[in-house]
């Protein structure tokens, strides 16, 4: 089975991103090079399991994380898991497989001063890539959505009138998310300035380049990270933050844990509780001025 199946099968049935199939065809075509160049093997369906325990201690040899080793066998798992579903194999060799222990990776998230910094008190150009920019780091922050789900937004996915967005997430599934009022005159004041590029009737999608294309991930990546490095420490500062910061701004402010796993699009709750270790200290203080112990 070549792997150009198995990307056909990410990216047509899936519905993954360009960059997650990009990488997982990285990952396994690390491991087909493992096998041809240090067993002399042509094929990697199927192999067994010690083999790709010696794959393990080579990686870890050439000094990669264990984060780096999961995902890298997490790829290799979906493929033979791939493999099974079209009839290829019958039992995976990564059955049995615990992925190695790693340290909890904590993603801080922007502060609510660094957000009021960058939407309420931070001077965007008065130009289309100014407005632009303005709503794609509003709709992320107000709506959590992913930064795939923004750059595949459609103009017919807007309810003005409600206000929501509706959003193609995950394996296709919908959800719809209401909008802040704050979001409706950016959007119009957006759409406007959109209808001015010299092509953008011809696209059916929200965002769009100066050249009237539709945008894509790295420009999003872009635009996060030039307007919070001019306000925020952090590390990291990504559209994946912004998430992370409209999930625990949620969470800090008493929201339920559920409602805030259906705006996210999570299909396990286990997924949203990743967040609720920034409202800990919220919550230490909720606990200290509430239980009747305290007072004694």
């Amino acid at each position: 089975m070549s792997l150009t199946a198995f990307t056909s099968y990410l990216r047509l049935e899936r519905n993954c991103s360009p960059h997650t199939i990009k990488a997982y065809a990285r990952d396994i075509g690390a491991f087909a090079a493992y096998c041809r160049e240090d067993h002399s093997l042509d094929s990697i369906d199927p192999v067994g399991y010690p083999l790709i325990r010696g794959w393990i201690v080579a990686l870890s040899a050439k000094g990669l994380s264990n984060r780096s080793i999961n995902r890298k066998l997490s790829s290799l798992s979906a493929y033979y898991r791939f493999l099974m579903k079209v009839g290829e194999l019958s039992v995976s060799p990564m059955d049995g497989h615990r992925a190695l222990r790693t340290d909890t990776k904590v993603e801080l998230p922007f502060s609510e001063g660094e957000m009021r910094a960058v939407l309420s008190e931070m001077s965007f150009p008065d130009d289309f890539v100014g407005i632009r920019d303005q709503l794609i780091i509003e709709l992320l922050y107000a709506t959590g959505m992913r930064r795939t789900e923004l750059v595949h937004l459609r103009l017919d996915n807007i309810d003005l009138a409600g206000p929501s967005l509706k959003v193609l997430g995950k394996r296709d599934k919908e959800r719809i998310i209401p909008l802040l009022p704050t979001c409706v005159p950016l959007i119009q004041g957006y759409l406007a300035r959109r209808a001015q590029l010299g092509n953008a009737a011809a696209s059916p999608f929200l965002f769009l380049t100066q050249d009237g294309l539709k945008i894509y991930e790295t420009l999003v990546y872009r635009i996060i990270n030039k307007y919070f490095s001019e306000v925020s420490s952090k590390l990291k500062k990504s559209p994946h933050i912004l998430r992370h910061t409209f999930a625990t701004h949620l969470l800090s402010r008493g929201a339920d844990l559920n409602s805030v796993k259906e705006l996210l699009g999570h299909s396990s709750l286990a997924s949203t509780q990743i967040y609720t270790h920034n409202s800990i200290a919220q919550l230490k203080q909720v606990h200290k001025k509430a239980h009747p112990r305290n007072r004694e």
